[in-house]
């Protein structure tokens, strides 16, 4: 005999935590995240220490421990971006038509997509 537990009151999140939150400038945030998502992974798969993450991007220890604690807004996508090229990381950024079914939307939607070494 099964029983099925029934799911307390919810709703499906956008898949950006900060717009689903009503936080101004929520799509740079989110983007903001990701790339030091990114930052994080490699740091971790290279088993480097913050001290020796921080030579490599040209900031110090504690600017990376901050970093990847997620104080990160005095940070500008454009020098997040830099420090993944320290990482041997090419940046490709790319514009195409909305989906059909997207362009009735005010915006269009900015995405990372990392791509495995």
């Amino acid at each position: 005999m099964t029983t099925s537990k029934k799911l307390p009151a919810h709703e499906r999140g956008s898949g950006n935590i900060f717009a689903d939150l009503g936080l101004p400038d929520a799509d740079n945030h989110f983007l903001k995240a990701q790339i030091v998502a990114e930052l994080y992974r490699l740091t971790s798969e290279r088993k480097l220490t913050q001290q020796k993450a921080g030579m490599l991007m040209g900031i110090s220890q504690p600017e990376v421990s901050r970093l990847f604690k997620g104080h990160f807004r005095e940070y500008r996508v454009d020098r997040l971006m830099t420090f993944l090229t320290a990482f041997d990381r090419d940046i490709e950024i790319v514009a195409r038509p909305r989906d059909k079914r997207a362009r009735k939307a005010r915006r269009g939607q900015i995405t990372f997509k990392p791509v495995a070494a």
